[in-house]
């Protein structure tokens, strides 16, 4: 009698693994030694992306006037790091907390964001030059506080240099930066300073008076040392005030006599 057949044994179940992937089906990332290996230009490149995304500002939703300023503020401080020709619309953007459709709807170009960034610089260098001649009596000290001010100012951040490179661009400054309303507080100086003794200066002639100081400081701010050094003076800071000084003397003098 043939015995029944016995019942297939009970297998404890063991439990599933996930499938292992291949390295082959992993995403190369380029590194010469295999796919686990990352190259130091892919790991520079990623934590400077990650660095840049955590210097951005969070965007939010501004007027047109705070949002403009705020482009020109982040300008401002990427042109004293990069100068002008360094300037990136994106990074810019990024740094104002804004987005790159903003600066190209205020500004439109990279060279037009950094006349803008520019002529409110000089606009406010002017009217703190305004407020100090309206306020002095025009010797030479207080001339030289004004040059020495003005100086400072184009000679910060690489200004000057930006001021000539518009120039050579056949940029116009215009607005507040023009120097109009320094010509008419100095020549309202020379006024008061006027006796019946003397003519009456031209307004021209105190206009070029004002144009032949602005463009003294710009040359001094740009290339002051080299021209120091090859009329034989020496190219350090204390001769470069030296100068000034003198200018102011010769211009205070002017001032004086006619």
């Amino acid at each position: 009698m043939a015995r029944p057949p016995k019942p297939p044994s009970a297998r404890p179940s063991s439990p599933r693994r996930s499938p292992v992937k291949s390295s082959s089906s992993r995403p190369r990332t380029g590194a010469p030694f295999g796919s686990g290996h990352r190259t130091v230009a892919s790991s520079t490149a990623s934590s400077s992306r990650g660095s840049a995304k955590q210097s951005a500002k969070p965007r939010r939703r501004r007027d047109a006037a705070s949002a403009r300023a705020a482009i020109l503020d982040a300008t401002e401080r990427h042109l004293v790091l990069a100068g002008p020709s360094g300037i990136r619309l994106q990074e810019v953007a990024a740094d104002a907390g804004v987005s790159h459709p903003t600066v190209l709807h205020h500004f439109g170009t990279r060279e037009g964001l950094v006349k803008a960034v520019i002529t409110r610089s000089l606009a406010a260098i002017n009217a703190r030059l305004v407020e100090a001649i309206s306020q002095s009596t025009g010797d030479a000290a207080q001339v030289a506080v004004m040059l020495d001010g003005v100086y400072d100012a184009l000679a910060q951040d690489g200004r000057a240099r930006v001021v000539m490179w518009l120039a050579l661009e056949g940029q116009r400054i215009e607005g507040d930066a023009r120097l109009s309303a320094v010509v008419e507080a100095t020549h309202a100086l020379r006024k008061a300073k006027h006796t019946a003794k003397r003519r009456a200066p031209s307004r021209e002639d105190t206009a070029h008076l004002v144009v032949l100081a602005a463009l003294t400081l710009v040359g001094a701010a740009v290339m002051g040392p080299a021209l120091l050094e090859n009329a034989g003076l020496s190219e350090e800071p204390a001769a470069e005030r030296r100068f000034r000084g003198w200018l102011a003397r010769l211009l205070a003098k002017y001032l004086d006599e006619t």
